[in-house]
């Protein structure tokens, strides 16, 4: 799906043993592949990306973290992200609509779980989410 933006970013995903999941299919891809593609767009310049992709399991819940070495997002932004229609940046500096991670929690919230972040600006972010078992 996201095959030219890895391949011309010179991007790097890492990812070990992924559990199955007992949800909609469709909407757990959509989280995904948004915060993947979030983090292949939001990549330092010089710097290829490098998305790592971990599970947690807890006892009655899944934790799946998302991590990438990008510009990252200071923490006085940390809950407007999820916001619809909320940007960071200008139209002309990144694409995009706003409704990306505010569609994320919405899913996942749907699935009785959460989403957050944490991050540090020019190191990248971290998102984790649980879905539960």
């Amino acid at each position: 799906m996201y095959t030219i933006s890895i391949v011309e970013s010179k991007a790097t995903i890492n990812y070990g043993k992924l559990p199955t999941i007992d949800a909609a299919k469709t909407p757990l891809q959509r989280v995904f592949s948004n915060l993947i593609s979030n983090a292949l767009k939001y990549h330092r310049k010089e710097v290829p990306p490098v998305i790592d992709i971990k599970v947690l399991e807890h006892k009655r819940f899944w934790e799946i973290i998302i991590a990438d070495n990008g510009i990252g997002i200071s923490t006085q932004f940390f809950d407007k992200i999820f916001i619809i229609f909320q940007r960071l940046h200008a139209k002309d500096q990144y694409s995009g609509t706003g409704i990306g991670l505010a569609i994320c929690k919405k899913i996942v919230e749907n699935h009785g779980g959460e989403i957050w972040l944490t991050s540090e600006e020019g190191k990248g972010s971290t998102f984790h989410f649980t879905v539960k078992k």
